[in-house]
């Protein structure tokens, strides 16, 4: 009998753990302050197209791509957003990099979870063009203080390798959560992230009904979500069916559709938008605000 009572306790003492734990963790994310972007990055038809930068800036004569420099040097002429890509060296450090190797950005060779940080440092960055410039591989950290500090907000792709509650506790060190989304790619690593970082907004991939029903289906609420549909066009019903849960979509212009307008004219982008489209991630972020202007 005293067998029986004992366990009983037992399986009742584990419960009342598990329901503390439970109470602790809720308690935690209510306690948390969401970003501001998930209140101000609701679908609004009323609202303006938004311009996302892709690699923080390509294709710019002697400014390259993930650089603070570009960033700073793109945020003077226009209003936008920044995608930026987030790697590791080979001691932990959190720089931005594209690549997996030093090769076509650097003046530096090799892959750079082979290097170190200070090694990196003794390298230049290089633009599109091949031309050396003097700025160097930015500190992620150094990044975000930067993006908190001008309230520039940073969509930030994370490569692979890179621990994600690494990424998140940076943001938070930082509080930088108000400039700061994390871009996922399938609904398992959405999930993920939203359950280590509730009060953030995501980019999720909606590229199709299947798509976004798994979304919709999810723990993430929809007003964490920022619908990417992809680079190539879906049908207006589609665009439709997103922002009747409040979100806003992203179409990724960069590649094909940049040289579509390039070669047909930067109008273009006018009638994408008239498609559907809130946020523009282009390569092409000049003449895109200039198109979005007239």
């Amino acid at each position: 009998m005293k067998k029986y009572v004992f366990l009983l306790l037992l399986i009742v003492g584990f419960s009342c753990k598990e329901e503390n734990k439970e109470a602790i963790r809720e308690a935690e994310e209510k306690s948390m302050r969401q970003s501001a972007l998930i209140e101000s990055f609701k679908y609004d038809p009323e609202a303006r197209p938004i311009v996302s930068v892709h690699r923080g800036g390509k294709a710019i004569k002697d400014y390259p791509e993930n650089c603070l420099e570009t960033l700073a040097y793109v945020n003077d002429s226009i209003n936008a957003i920044y995608e930026i890509d987030v790697a590791k060296t080979k001691d932990d450090v959190l720089v931005l990099m594209h690549d997996n190797t030093l090769n076509r950005t650097t003046t530096g060779e090799g892959k750079i979870i082979e290097h170190t940080y200070d090694e990196l440092k003794k390298f230049n960055l290089v633009d599109d063009f091949g031309v050396e410039t003097s700025f160097k591989i930015p500190l992620f950290k150094d990044v975000l203080n930067w993006a908190k500090t001008n309230t520039v907000i940073l969509t930030i792709d994370i490569k692979r390798g890179v621990v994600i509650k690494d990424v998140v506790a940076l943001i938070r060190d930082a509080k930088a959560e108000d400039v700061s989304i994390i871009i996922t790619y399938d609904l398992k690593q959405a999930e993920s992230v939203h359950a280590l970082a509730p009060e953030l907004l995501l980019s999720v991939s909606a590229r199709n009904d299947k798509e976004l029903d798994w979304l919709l289906h999810s723990k993430i609420p929809t007003t964490n979500m920022l619908a990417f549909t992809g680079t190539r066009f879906s049908p207006d019903e589609f665009y439709k069916k997103i922002h009747a849960h409040g979100i806003k979509t992203i179409l990724g212009t960069l590649g094909n559709l940049d040289k579509q307008a390039e070669s047909k004219g930067d109008a273009l982008y006018r009638r994408w938008v008239g498609k559907g489209i809130d946020v523009l991630a282009t390569d092409r972020p000049f003449e895109v605000a200039q198109a979005l202007k007239e």
